[in-house]
C-alpha cells in the first residue's frame, strides 16, 4: 500500500533529521551554532514524528476498510504480500502499447448487450413462425357401457378409438401479428445500434484511460527525479553547513524541500497505480 511506502520515506527522513539535530545540539553546547538553529531542527523533527504517527493510524483504518470491502471480518488479521517495489515499470509501459482492436469483447457490458440482441432475434423468429402452417396429431380411446337392463349395465362394454391429423394454415389474422413482427425487427435493430454505440464508448474510455495513464507515468518519473534532486540538495547543504560555508536555514529549507518532494512522489505513485487500474478496467482486463 502507498501508506507503507510513505512510512518508509518518513522513517528515512526522521533518522536523517535526528542525526542532524543531535549534531547541531552538540555544536550548540560547544558554542559553534546558535540555539535558534537547534530549535528549527527540533521543530521540524517533531513535525515529522507527528506526521508518521498520523500515517500509521490512517494505515490501520485503511486495512480495516479493505477487509470490510472484501467481506472479511475486521477482527481477522490481513497481510498484504505485494509491495510497491515489486511493480515492474517496463511491464506497465508495455501494457499501454496494446494494438488489440477487439478488446471491447472483454467488457461485461458488451456481453450483456450481445445477450439482449440474441434474445430479440429469438423473439423475432418466434413471431415470424406464427405465420407458418402447423400440423398437429390427435387421438382418443374410450370405453362405454350400455344395456337395456340396469342390472346388466356393466356386463358389456363397447370400446371406441380414433386418431387424426390437423393442418392449420393462417390465411388472415388481422394486422396485429404483422405489427408485432415490425416491433420485433425494430428491437433487433435498436440492440445492434446499442452495441455499436457501446463500441464507440468503450474505445473513447480506453483512449482517455490510456492518455491519463501516460500522463501519470510521466508525472511519476518527474517526481521521482525531483525527489532525487531534493536529496542531493540536502546532502550538499549539510556539507556546506558542516564546513562553515552554509547556514542552518539553508539546511532546514533543503529538508523541507525533501519532505515536499516525498509527498509529491507518493501522490504521483498513487495516481499512476489508480490510472493503471482504470486502464485495465477500460480494456476489460479486470473480471
Amino acid at each position: 500500500m502507498v501508506s507503507n511506502e510513505q512510512i518508509k520515506l518518513l522513517d528515512a527522513n526522521i533518522d536523517q533529521l535526528k542525526q542532524q539535530l543531535d549534531q547541531t545540539t552538540q555544536q550548540n553546547k560547544q558554542g559553534f551554532v546558535e540555539k535558534i538553529d537547534v530549535d528549527r531542527l527540533a521543530f521540524q523533527y517533531n513535525t515529522l514524528v507527528t506526521n508518521r504517527e498520523n500515517v500509521v493510524r490512517s494505515l490501520v483504518i485503511n486495512y480495516e476498510l479493505l477487509k470490510f470491502q472484501m467481506g472479511m471480518p475486521i477482527k481477522y488479521d490481513l497481510a498484504l504480500t505485494d509491495k510497491l517495489t515489486d511493480v515492474n515499470r517496463n511491464a506497465l509501459d508495455e501494457s499501454t502499447t496494446t494494438t488489440d482492436t477487439t478488446f471491447y469483447k472483454n467488457r461485461i457490458e458488451y456481453g450483456l448487450l450481445q445477450t439482449n440482441e440474441h434474445l430479440y432475434e429469438i423473439d423475432l423468429k418466434r413471431k415470424k413462425s406464427m405465420f407458418l402452417p402447423s400440423l398437429s396429431f390427435f387421438g382418443n380411446i374410450a370405453s362405454t357401457y350400455q344395456d337395456n337392463a340396469f342390472g346388466n349395465l356393466f356386463l358389456a362394454n363397447y370400446p371406441t378409438s380414433y386418431i387424426g391429423l390437423k393442418l392449420s394454415m393462417p390465411l388472415f389474422t388481422g394486422f396485429q401479428r404483422t405489427n408485432q413482427i415490425k416491433e420485433a425487427k425494430i428491437a433487433v435493430l435498436k440492440s445492434q445500434n446499442d452495441m455499436e454505440d457501446a463500441k464507440n464508448g468503450f474505445a473513447l474510455q480506453a483512449s482517455m484511460a490510456h492518455t491519463s495513464y501516460i500522463n501519470a507515468l510521466k508525472s511519476f518519473a518527474n517526481q521521482k527525479s525531483n525527489r532525487e534532486l531534493a536529496e542531493e540538495i540536502l546532502r550538499v547543504s549539510k556539507i556546506k553547513y558542516s564546513q562553515g560555508v552554509g547556514s542552518s536555514l539553508e539546511v532546514t529549507q533543503a529538508q523541507t524541500g525533501l519532505e515536499s518532494a516525498d509527498n509529491q512522489y507518493i501522490q504521483a505513485l498513487y495516481d499512476a497505480l489508480i490510472s493503471k487500474v482504470d486502464l485495465d478496467k477500460a480494456y476489460g482486463r479486470i473480471n
